[in-house]
């Protein structure tokens, strides 16, 4: 039997049919939008975290002005903006040293901008006064003739000048001048190109002769004398935190770790901070972003994600961590240490430990599939950063960084700030981070 419809209802059931239809259109290109675009929704967020970071509010997230513990605690609260299901923080101690205060250097009475013109060893002690300069000479190096000369009354705490490099040419030498108890030597001062970088904050001591760094522009070979204030602030026993964030999966008997640390080199001084967008407002900026994207996307096993602290002082949170794990390290299925991001050589650094090289393949895979960065650079395990306790533990990790690119040279100067920091590394990054979780531990 056919049922005949009149022509002016069937126009509107058409137009009712071309309706859905566009409608079902649009909500299925909506849902594909926000799938494929999950991750670009993110950046926003992560700019705004490396901002903050970097911004003279934690003061290079150092020890001095208790800018690393105000760093701690914004973390605590993005990880819960973040909406994982638990925060904790792992307080530990360690001896730093710091200059909070006075640091003035003049040459000659030509006066020097500190963080640009000069700088500090991390262990240096104060240094107040006027000091006479004995020039190295490297051409025609006669150590003892040098020796010599410096054992006279009138060169009584002179301050010697050389190049960076020439005393690792010349330990024993610059041994035997460096100890105090055999060395009429007052101060050191090594040159350097520019940019001229904060070395480490890992002054765990204050050594007993200052060490200064300046650029070699600044010191030409006929200056005579510096003038120097330079105050100095040892802390003993300072009260730090690992933050560490959880998001629960189906699974709980393993557990996979995404690292960074958020610890900085701190002040130089009372105008100078170094804010470390670079270094490591970049990691830790991409593990928060991580762990929302995990939190609405829940992970197979276990999820942590932490920010540590005391990176830059001889990794001494990641090696609390490892001594004191809040899971067994053993349950930990991979970790991924993720140092210096905010840069845009298209080749990625990737360090991993000898249990964790198997997943380096993988990436690379992933990688060419998914046209991330033009390589994968294979390096071999150094002691540089957080995923090195963990490495010789046995855990499977990979340390993750984008270097030589244009923030790079800017890296542990005044200038690795939000202005030089770059962004292209991290979509391909999370791309690739979550590609291999997929491929491992597919839903």
């Amino acid at each position: 039997m056919t049922t005949f419809v009149p022509a002016n209802e069937l126009n509107l059931i058409k137009t009712m049919y071309q309706r859905t239809n566009i409608l079902r259109s649009a909500l299925l290109l909506t849902l594909l939008l926000a799938a494929t675009s999950l991750p670009a929704q993110d950046l926003p967020r992560y700019k705004r975290i490396i901002k903050q970071l970097s911004s003279s509010k934690f003061q290079g997230r150092g020890y001095a002005r208790d800018g690393v513990r105000k760093a701690g605690n914004y973390i605590v609260k993005e990880f819960q903006k973040a909406g994982v299901d638990e925060v904790m923080v792992q307080p530990f101690t360690l001896d730093i040293n710091t200059f909070p205060r006075r640091m003035e250097l003049s040459v000659d009475g030509h006066k020097l901008t500190a963080g640009r013109d000069f700088t500090v060893r991390e262990y240096c002690p104060a240094v107040h006064g006027e000091f006479q300069l004995y020039h190295i000479d490297t051409l025609h190096y006669d150590f003892p003739r040098i020796r010599e000369e410096l054992a006279r009354p009138e060169n009584q705490g002179v301050f010697v000048v050389c190049d960076f490099w020439f005393p690792y040419k010349h330990r024993k030498d610059f041994a035997l001048l460096q100890n105090k108890d055999s060395s009429n030597v007052g101060g050191f001062i090594y040159t350097w190109n520019e940019p001229l970088k904060f070395y480490k904050a890992y002054g765990e001591r204050v050594a007993d002769i200052p060490s200064l760094w300046t650029l070699a522009s600044v010191l030409p070979n006929d200056a005579k004398t510096i003038h120097a204030d330079i105050d100095q602030q040892f802390f003993k026993d300072y009260e730090t935190d690992n933050v560490i964030a959880k998001v629960e999966g189906r699974r709980h008997d393993s557990c996979y770790i995404f690292t960074a640390h958020y610890d900085h080199l701190g002040n130089l001084g009372r105008k100078v901070f170094y804010g470390g967008a670079n270094d490591n407002a970049s990691g830790t900026a991409a593990i928060i972003t991580l762990a929302r994207h995990f939190a609405q996307n829940r992970p197979q096993f276990d999820t942590y994600f932490i920010a540590f602290s005391g990176e830059d002082a001889y990794l001494r949170g990641s090696r609390w961590y490892v001594d004191h794990p809040i899971v067994p390290l053993s349950h930990i299925k991979y970790l991924f240490n993720i140092d210096m991001i905010g840069d845009n050589n298209p080749e990625l650094h990737c360090e991993p430990s000898e249990a964790g090289a198997w997943a380096f393949p993988l990436l690379e895979q992933l990688n060419r599939q998914g046209q991330y960065f033009q390589g994968l650079k294979l390096a071999k395990l150094e002691e540089k950063s957080d995923h090195y306790p963990f490495a010789v533990r046995g855990v499977p990790c990979i340390f993750l960084e984008n270097e030589e690119g244009d923030a790079f040279p800017f890296y542990h100067t005044p200038q690795d700030d939000y202005r030089h920091v770059r962004f292209d590394t991290y979509l391909p990054l999370f791309h690739l981070i979550t590609d291999f979780l997929q491929a491992i531990e597919p839903n």
